[in-house]
């Protein structure tokens, strides 16, 4: 017994070293936070710092900085990073790119010129302590990242220019330290710009160039390998950082650029993408933010009134200078006041790279312990604000967002919730059709995407419903992965496009997506007539599609759009479809149409208020279709919006396309769409 004591004793001797505590004691910090964050209504972010304050080093002493401690914080800031590229709107993004500079330009010389004088003048510290000092107010951390994520406003411009602006800020105060640091030690010369000018030419090739063509190259190959996926990914981000490291700048510049590189690939709506942020947001990220908590010492402010002057004098102008950057942004882009606090909120926060520039310089003997402690409160001051202010604004832009989605849904044509069917015929290929529904289904619509099995009314007709069942079952788990709902349904029916029509009826579905006839044989029959049987049986909106490629490594929307189709009933839906995909897959969209037609899409577009990059073409030869095949690419998915017999946009052509389509460019990714 009193070997146990001992033994106990010992384990829980302060600060903690058995790592299996020490994980266990912040994992119940990461569980508990949010429950006491709910009765306080004090956001959560916050709780983690305060918390990494208290049992930190210089709280209570629980724990300490260790090395597994260090390697959780660094993979949590560095997946903030990843996560902030991954879900950048790549399209926006290019769209604004000019303004990601500007405000990148404003959060970088706005903090830079207050603060250079500041220190200089004011607080007396010589042109190189000034200097680096000042290009730390200029970093900022995505620390409130997590909160426009969950929130689902992290696609609004503002919030896209200011992690655009990140990463162009934080680079140009990393070039400024390894400037301030040759200028120091005197290696400044021509050496060292080429040796800098090259290392960062290589990374961009490497991350740019080949990290793209790796990744579709595995996603490819390992298609069906839907775990390994996940671990790839993280192997990306973490060589990516290193490479950074290797290249002379920060880790968190590999990540982000990890995220872009690897952004089109996986799609927002996807399983993938879904457990990168699950696990990030419930583990390292939470990590992270314990640990920045660990490092604010609160002692610093009783250590003297230099340590409070100094302190206090680098929070107010840090606070200052990133308002004023958001504020002459906000004037400059014409933005709302919720879209200034949340650029406010994002740009704020100092942490990682702050951090980084200050100890550094402190170890260097450029900056001396007053502004190391001094920054060090400025991390925990910051951090308090940015969360505040993000939590308020990124509300304000939900409730926006929410009121103007409100306007639309009401104004719409016969407005309801949407339904979607899946019709399953070839259970092999059944995956890719459910990643597509799941890709355009109506994100805000609580009915779940529905999967049919019709099997014959025959004597086995009982066995064969339980098989279905069975086999639909397994689908279930592909969509929960995504966090899409599915639900499941068997029937009976002598004629299986008369069930299929029968339940679209009966769920009153709005969309119905089918796979592509599979007959071998005489093309021109077969495909054609099934096709006819299919559509002639309901008059639901159908899509006809056919992947020959996994979905996010296509590079193109290639759509063809007769005339008189913006006169059908399913135009407005269809068109919407095509967008969500467009934004899902982050390509762009070419359409072949005439200039009625191209006015009316355009038209929707704008009440979308679409950024997608859209282009059109005038086509009018339809009796000479297959000239199309000049302009298609090889990773293009070619959609065909087509019509049914007797509707206005009808021509006898159209008849003929499909089997065209199955003939000659049968390697081709396919959709024909039947309003």
């Amino acid at each position: 017994m009193k070997e146990f004591l001992e033994l106990l004793k010992h384990e829980f001797e302060l600060p903690l070293s058995n790592p299996v505590l020490v994980f266990s004691l912040i994992l119940l910090i990461i569980l508990i936070s949010p429950i006491v964050l709910r009765r306080l209504n004090i956001p959560g972010i916050i709780i983690l710092i305060v918390s990494g304050i208290v049992i930190g080093p210089y709280g209570v002493g629980i724990l300490e900085q260790s090395a597994a401690i260090d390697l959780f914080s660094t993979i949590g800031l560095l997946y903030i990073m990843f996560i902030a590229g991954l879900e950048l709107d790549m399209n926006q993004f290019k769209a604004n790119r000019n303004k990601s500079f500007l405000f990148g330009f404003f959060t970088f010389s706005i903090p830079l010129g207050i603060g250079f004088p500041v220190c200089y003048f004011l607080l007396n510290y010589d042109f190189n302590a000034s200097f680096l000092t000042a290009s730390m107010f200029a970093t900022h951390t995505l620390l409130t990242y997590p909160i426009v994520s969950k929130l689902k406003v992290s696609k609004n411009e503002a919030v896209a220019i200011t992690v655009g602006g990140t990463i162009l800020t934080d680079t140009a105060v990393l070039i400024v330290l390894a400037i301030i640091m040759g200028n120091h030690e005197g290696t400044l010369n021509a050496a060292f710009w080429q040796r800098l000018g090259i290392s960062l030419a290589i990374f961009s090739v490497i991350m740019f160039f080949l990290v793209p063509r790796i990744a579709k190259w595995f996603f490819t190959s390992m298609e069906n390998e839907k775990h390994s996926h996940y671990i790839f990914v993280l192997t990306v981000v973490f060589i990516s950082a290193f490479l950074a490291e290797l290249a002379g700048v920060e880790p968190i510049i590999g990540a982000f650029l990890a995220g872009l590189a690897l952004n089109r690939l996986i799609p927002h709506s996807s399983a993938l993408m879904n457990r990168v942020e699950f696990i990030g947001n419930s583990l390292f990220i939470p990590f992270f933010l314990i640990s920045v908590g660990m490092l604010v010492d609160i002692s610093v402010i009783f250590s003297g009134p230099m340590a409070l002057l100094v302190a206090g004098t680098l929070t107010v102008v840090a606070v200052l200078g990133k308002w004023l950057a958001s504020f002459l942004t906000q004037i400059t882009f014409k933005y709302s006041a919720a879209q200034r606090k949340v650029i406010f909120g994002l740009s704020s926060g100092h942490a990682a790279a702050t951090l980084a520039v200050i100890i550094v310089g402190f170890n260097a003997g450029i900056i001396d312990e007053n502004i190391l402690n001094g920054t060090i409160i400025l991390i925990l001051a910051t951090s308090i604000v940015a969360t505040l202010a993000t939590q308020r604004a990124a509300g304000k832009l939900k409730a926006e967002s929410d009121k103007d989605l409100s306007k639309e849904v009401k104004n719409a044509e016969a407005f309801k919730n949407e339904t979607i069917l899946l019709p399953i015929a070839n259970i092999l290929n059944f995956d890719k059709l459910l990643e597509f529904a799941i890709l355009i289904k109506d994100k805000a619509s609580p009915n779940p995407i529905s999967i049919l099995s019709v099997v014959p009314n025959n004597a086995e007709a009982e066995i064969n419903i339980a098989r279905a069942t069975n086999k639909l079952e397994d689908f279930v788990s592909q969509a929960s992965a995504a966090e899409a709902e599915v639900t499941i349904h068997a029937t009976i029916d002598h004629n299986v496009a008369h069930g299929i029509a029968r339940k679209a009826r009966e769920i009153i579905a709005d969309l119905v997506i089918f796979g592509w006839p599979s007959e071998k044989g005489l093309i021109d029959k077969l495909i054609g007539k099934k096709m006819e049987r299919i559509i002639a049986a309901n008059n639901k909106t159908s899509f006809i599609t056919h992947f020959s490629r996994p979905l996010a490594t296509h590079k193109r929307l290639f759509l063809v759009v007769p005339a008189l189709a913006e006169e059908e009933e399913g135009f407005s839906l269809w068109v919407s479809k095509i967008e969500v995909l467009s934004k899902e897959l982050s390509v762009p969209v070419v359409i072949y149409c005439n200039e009625v037609s191209k006015m009316a899409i355009s038209e929707q577009f704008k009440k979308m208020k679409s950024d997608s990059p859209v282009t059109y073409k005038i086509f009018k030869e339809w009796n000479d279709f297959l000239i199309l095949g000049r302009d298609m690419q090889e990773e293009d998915i070619v959609v065909l919006v087509s019509a049914r017999k007797g509707s206005k946009s009808f021509q006898n052509v159209l008849s003929g396309i499909p089997a065209k389509l199955e003939k000659y460019f049968f390697d081709k990714s396919r959709i024909i769409i039947f309003p």
